[in-house]
């Protein structure tokens, strides 16, 4: 039975209205659903997927692993007996096969292995056997951490005719004012924390094992104290940072357990800053907060007109332009949007006709361009990037234009769209001077090893100890920035900073300055 019911136009607009309204609601929400589908997507791949962004040629791949199915035809079986054909192969020089030599400098010790006098008789006419020479070989023998008591004998002198003269020889000064570590125990503690990522409780267990006894509070108060005593050298680092031309800065995480007035997971912040020219320094500092009233004085000093590179976040931006900077932006964070929209799109709907694909295929023309220029010197290479990046540049600028508007902001590929909108002044004026980097990669690298050992150690627990940590991270990166080894140049800082008394001494420490601790 059908039912008829009838209504006035009134009611039926409002009908109408009223399904439009559910129908713009439901769109809304099936777009909501989408970007936190594609949120939930990305963090399950930060979480659990590899974490590497290379890209692999699909020409290339399993070349060598399957190289028959590669090389013969579909189908048809390969020739047991086939005649090679004949080529001309230019003449090259082969690498020597065999076992890397162990280092020359190391020292050495001779174990001679002879044959006992009964077998030194020759079998043919009983003559004696005379030595010719011996065949040597050699192996790598460790010898474990030695813990000793460096025992100080300071000698009294008296006057044999009278009670009123008696002299003792001074204390020689130490970087640690009646420390109990000597310069060479300070410098390996801080390279096994700051180098190699050892927690200093895992010290003081590993200096137990060799009679070492050694409390983590002992240590750690150590660490606090000669951080605090390379001040200087810090101080010069951060002046000859800041005359450079290009100054690369990044900063990441950190957390301070006892800090006066904050909470104990409050977020504190060590920065980073390096130079891109002149002497290589890395130079690290702790903040208690990431806003711009922490980074401006980290800059206070530099020249206007210095380049800048760092990644898009808006404290930079502001630091730029109220000191006339030239600001430069980072392609691979770009790049990284693009490659996180690209993850969260199923494996099935992928392939080279996705936008995100796209960009970051486009992307990697210009990273192509400058493997292709990074031995050749400044001018060439701002020429290479004149003639061959600025088209890549005009590709790039047409396809986020077609496309900026139609998706949904949102979105992982939205939110990547409109970051290479926003950055795009700063992302393009790379290839305005061949000395200016495509990206802050190397900046990145730089704070990398912080990032590491924050995984073992987890925090700082004064603030003291936050900023001991960040000095003696900028002396171990730059010494490893300038190829020096860290801990032969940590000892001899730590023996002639106490003898430092003028600008002149204190600049003769800095570690480009000591050029006899060079790796060879």
């Amino acid at each position: 039975m059908t039912t008829t019911i009838t209504l006035s136009s009134d009611d039926y607009q409002a009908l109408l209205n009223e399904q439009q309204r559910l129908a713009n609601q439901l769109r809304l929400v099936m777009v909501e659903r989408d970007c936190l589908k594609e949120r939930v997507d990305a963090f399950l791949h930060r979480l659990y997927a590899a974490k590497s962004e290379a890209r692999a040629n699909p020409a290339q791949r399993d070349l060598f692993l399957n190289e028959a199915e590669a090389l013969a035809p579909q189908g048809a079986p390969i020739a047991e007996e086939a005649t090679p054909e004949v080529l001309e192969v230019a003449a090259h020089n082969r690498k020597k096969r065999g076992r890397k030599p162990l280092d020359p400098h190391l020292p050495r010790e001779i174990v001679r292995h002879e044959l006992p006098a009964a077998e030194r008789i020759c079998t043919h006419d009983g003559a004696q056997l005379v030595e010719i020479g011996a065949e040597i070989s050699e192996q790598l023998d460790i010898v474990p951490q030695q813990v000793r008591v460096i025992q100080h004998h300071r000698i009294k002198y008296a006057c044999p005719c009278c009670d009123n003269s008696i002299r003792v020889t001074p204390a020689p000064v130490r970087i640690i004012p009646k420390g109990l570590l000597t310069e060479t125990a300070l410098a390996w503690i801080a390279t096994a924390k700051y180098q190699d990522s050892l927690p200093l409780y895992r010290q003081a267990a590993l200096l137990s094992r060799f009679g070492g006894d050694l409390s983590r509070t002992t240590l750690a108060a150590s660490m606090v104290r000669v951080g605090q005593a390379v001040q200087p050298i810090i101080n010069l680092l951060r002046d000859h940072l800041l005359e450079a031309d290009l100054i690369l800065g990044d900063e990441t995480v950190v957390q301070v357990l006892r800090e006066s007035g904050r909470a104990a997971q409050t977020k504190s912040y060590l920065w980073a800053q390096m130079t891109g020219s002149g002497p290589p320094i890395r130079l690290f500092s702790y903040t208690p907060g990431r806003g711009g009233t922490h980074a401006q004085p980290l800059y206070d000093g530099i020249k206007p007109g210095v380049a800048l590179m760092s990644d898009g976040y808006e404290v930079y931006n502001g630091m730029t332009m109220a000191r006339g900077l030239i600001h430069l932006g980072c392609w691979a964070h770009a790049r990284r949007y693009f490659v996180e929209a690209e993850t969260a799109i199923p494996k099935a709907a992928r392939g080279p006709e996705s936008l995100a694909t796209q960009f970051i295929a486009t992307i990697g023309e210009l990273y192509a361009i400058e493997a292709k220029a990074k031995d050749l010197s400044a001018e060439q290479r701002g020429q290479q990037r004149q003639q061959l990046s600025k088209p890549v540049l005009a590709k790039i600028e047409a396809l986020l234009v077609q496309h900026l508007h139609g998706v949904t902001p949102g979105s992982l590929l939205g939110k990547a769209l409109h970051y290479l909108s926003s950055q795009w002044p700063k992302l393009i004026r790379f290839v305005e001077n061949g000395a200016w980097p495509i990206d802050n990669n190397l900046c990145e690298n730089a704070i990398r090893p912080f990032v590491v050992g924050r995984r073992n150690w987890l925090f700082c627990d004064t603030v003291a100890g936050a900023q001991a940590s960040a000095n003696l991270y900028s002396l171990i990166e730059t010494c490893k920035a300038n190829g020096i080894e860290p801990y032969t140049y940590l000892v001899e800082l730590f023996r002639q900073l106490p003898l430092a008394k003028t600008v002149e001494d204190f600049e003769a420490l800095l570690p480009w300055q000591l050029v006899e601790l060079k790796s060879p």
